[in-house]
């Protein structure tokens, strides 16, 4: 006997709650490597808005949080798994001086936020 239409439509929407819930607190996929004098991070948001994402840095601490508002409210919703928020913290490989920090730049273009934080204040250690 197969599962009703009315159970696989509610654990499909309860699935689709689970990855969005995944989503919003695992992701977004995020890359950090040094470019010379600075430190880049890379992070994918697509579907966010420019206006709706904001960037703190704190020392050694990055925090990224994004909204928005996704216009599926009004009608039943079958599967959802697109992230209405995001709200994380990375930890960065140095502290960032506050000096560096103001300093630091991002842009974002198709749905990609790349973030440079400066890190002149690094020296090379000799090895002897």
């Amino acid at each position: 006997m197969g599962v009703s239409r009315y159970v696989a439509k509610e654990i499909m929407k309860e699935i689709g709650n689970r990855s969005r819930e995944f989503y919003e607190f695992v992701l977004p996929p995020v890359d950090i490597y040094e470019d010379g004098t600075e430190l880049v991070i890379i992070v994918d948001l697509p579907g966010f808005q420019k206006k709706d994402i904001h960037v703190n840095i704190s020392k050694d601490i990055l925090t990224l949080r994004a909204k928005r508002v996704i216009e599926m409210e009004a009608h039943t919703i079958h599967f959802g798994q697109r992230p209405s928020k995001i709200e994380k913290k990375i930890p960065l490989p140095y502290s960032i001086p506050e000096d560096d920090n103001s300093k630091s730049k991002a842009d974002y273009a198709n749905g990609v936020l790349k973030i440079r934080i400066p890190i002149s204040n690094m020296t090379n250690v000799p090895i002897t």
